[in-house]
């Protein structure tokens, strides 16, 4: 079976300002670098639905949601926060970054595809249930969990996150659903300065200090993440695939390379052929040293297409 690729137009509508890192630019770097090195002739590609209210009220609070929608602007930009804006596209690209992270889960549970790569915009994971940060709106992933639990009646979802900072937003959302497995590496201390000290048995934070380097990653992910996900047998895998813990983002201070993105994707994807009927779906979140991303994405892609 292919690997789906999921993406839509509004998503590179979503800008907030000339100099802000999380730009449209992001998703160009990735398709690119996909049609550089053919491997995007080999994915199935799909357009994004919206997510409906359903699907995100699963997740968010009704009143934020609304705030959400009322905040948009008619033109120029309007900030949430210091690092989160809206622009006039902004809300219908943030449904469909949710829309998207619901179709894979859709695809690869109807046995459609083996997986699927979500290309979207805005990220995801600082989303909590009533608060936008750090660049996100919706948590993506989580809406994609809860869509597994609530339309499939999955038990165990896991989520892999390997973004450079912490998902507090998926945790939050989270930390009391012993159904959805959290499992996450990231800068410490460094922003959202959470995750290092809230973790329970099923949400495995693992710190990693400013310099580290792909060999304590391997070995973290070895050592923490992965005797937590054989003991909890997940039925649907997702990925927080942020790539901004590379060498040579400036955006944080990690020191991963392609290789290591293509190492951790398949450490997950035999997670996933053990225990999960192979089903995984990924969804872009960080990353912002545009050819970095575009060529840690493609090392991810081509793992999961066993291309």
């Amino acid at each position: 079976m292919q690997t789906a690729y999921i993406s839509h137009p509004l998503c590179l509508k979503h800008d907030m300002g000339g100099d802000h890192p999380e730009s449209p630019a992001r998703l160009h770097a990735i398709e690119d670098q996909l049609i550089a090195t053919g491997l995007l002739d080999y994915l199935q590609r799909h357009e994004a639905p919206e997510a409906t209210q359903e699907q995100l009220l699963r997740v968010h609070d009704a009143g934020y949601i609304a705030t959400i929608k009322a905040s948009v602007p008619s033109h120029g930009v309007v900030e949430l926060d210091a690092d989160t804006a809206l622009n006039p596209y902004s809300y219908q690209a943030a449904l469909r970054a949710a829309g998207a992270a619901v179709l894979g889960v859709d695809l690869v549970m109807a046995q459609k595809v083996e997986n699927a790569f979500c290309n979207i915009r805005p990220p995801g994971h600082h989303a909590e249930r009533a608060r936008a940060m750090g660049f996100c709106i919706f948590n993506n992933v989580a809406v994609a969990a809860a869509h597994a639990l609530e339309k499939y009646g999955l038990q165990r979802v896991a989520i892999a996150d390997f973004d450079v900072h912490h998902g507090n937003g998926t945790e939050q959302i989270f930390h009391d659903e012993p159904r959805v497995m959290l499992c996450s590496t990231f800068q410490h201390p460094f922003y959202p300065y959470a995750g290092a000290d809230s973790g329970n048995e099923h949400i495995i934070n693992v710190p990693l200090a400013a310099g580290t380097g792909g060999a304590q990653f391997r070995e973290a992910v070895t050592q923490h993440w992965l005797p937590a996900l054989e003991r909890f047998r997940p039925e649907l895998l997702l990925i927080s695939a942020g790539f901004d813990a590379h060498r040579d983002d400036d955006m944080a201070m990690l020191r991963l390379v392609e290789a290591d993105y293509a190492w951790v994707t398949q450490v997950l994807k035999d997670i996933a052929a053990k225990h999960a009927q192979r089903r995984i779906v990924s969804l872009l979140e960080g990353g912002y040293a545009l050819p970095a991303l575009g060529r840690s994405a493609a090392a991810h892609l081509k793992v999961l297409s066993s291309l």
